[in-house]
């Protein structure tokens, strides 16, 4: 899979004050073109199998968490064109930590009827589209570092995975109980912050599901030296290489532990988001990394989604990858790999 990044997730105050009040000024905010049927057709066409449509429905909603009825439509069209494409696609809620997120700790019942407003409008939307639109909770928004410190004590932490269990609660409640194809659409459930080790512990729960129908998400930018930083920052040193022995190595223990949490015990994984960036990065190790990420995890029957936005790795004017090595060597990942 790959990520349509920077789109509809893009957001600014600016955009809010001195935008045209179009969809398309939020869409093309953070540098992508107007999408087109033609450049989600480009992504089946390079290979990519699911398209993840990470949406940020703040932008021109009413103060009453109305969403804006031309964003979803907007959304919608391009749902269709995956979909024409015979692609997957996930749809979710992304941003606003400062927003409503961030209101949980203090104000549960306020935010959480918040939350439940917006998916049960979503819900709504996607009742009638078929098994290859899934649904996902929220993006990397559901931790609260002023309740627990991952980096400090366990102060807090059951309260903190308290939050995020209700909120996941109320997304599969709500998308069930709207009916139509809803009542057994696959779900997607945010790990803890998505990351690995915090959604492999103990503490993190899977909400109750009737129909047994709910993945959980998480996302790999291991390590953050190469997979995020282009240059040095005041917590961490930027690196331009990637692929010791050591870095296979801590790899291979992510992967194996969401495997053994989750896989072998029937609950399938979707890493919605892997990838790194390409300024200050060796080529070479670029594309070992990528690749080599997307065989960890689809060696062990879990999906691996890009991160991916214009101008990164594939080309939204062309309709295609621009690194011709790269999406190769993604390719031969699933043409190599032996699945049930």
């Amino acid at each position: 899979g790959i990520n349509l990044g920077n789109t509809f997730d893009a957001f600014g105050d600016w955009v809010d004050k001195w935008g045209d009040g179009s969809v398309e000024s939020y869409v093309t905010c953070w540098g992508s073109p107007v999408i087109t049927q033609e450049m989600i057709q480009g992504y089946a066409d390079e290979g990519f199998g699911v398209l993840r449509i990470p949406v940020h429905w703040f932008n021109l909603m009413g103060d009453d968490y109305t969403i804006s009825a031309d964003y979803l439509a907007a959304v919608k069209q391009v749902v269709q064109w995956a979909l024409d494409a015979e692609m997957y696609v996930i749809v979710n809620i992304h941003h606003d930590e400062d927003g409503l997120f961030a209101g949980f700790p203090t104000n549960r019942e306020a935010s959480l009827s918040a939350y439940v407003k917006i998916w049960s409008q979503l819900a709504e939307a996607f009742r009638d589209y078929d098994h290859r639109v899934v649904l996902e909770s929220l993006n990397e928004e559901g931790c609260w570092d002023g309740v627990w410190n991952r980096w400090g004590t366990d102060a807090g932490k059951a309260e903190a995975y308290q939050i995020l269990f209700e909120i996941n609660q109320a997304f599969v409640d709500t998308i069930r109980g709207s009916g139509g194809n809803n009542e057994r659409r696959h779900l997607l459930l945010a790990g803890y912050a998505t990351g690995i080790t915090e959604t492999c512990d103990a503490m993190f729960r899977m909400p109750e599901d009737p129909a047994n129908r709910c993945a959980v998400s998480v996302h790999y930018y291991t390590p953050p030296g190469f997979a995020i930083l282009e240059e040095d920052a005041s917590w961490g040193k930027a690196t331009a290489t990637w692929g010791t022995e050591a870095d296979f190595a801590e790899l291979e223990a992510y992967m194996n532990m969401l495997q053994a949490t989750f896989v072998d015990n029937g609950i399938p994984v979707i890493v919605g988001e892997y990838g790194c960036p390409s300024n200050n990065k060796e080529r070479e190790s670029v594309r070992l990394y990528l690749s080599s990420v997307c065989a960890a995890i689809y060696e062990r029957n879990m999906c691996p989604i890009l991160w991916d936005v214009a101008g990164a790795h594939y080309d939204r004017n062309t309709y295609k990858m621009m690194d011709r090595e790269l999406i190769a060597s993604l390719i031969a990942v699933t043409q190599e790999t032996n699945l049930p």
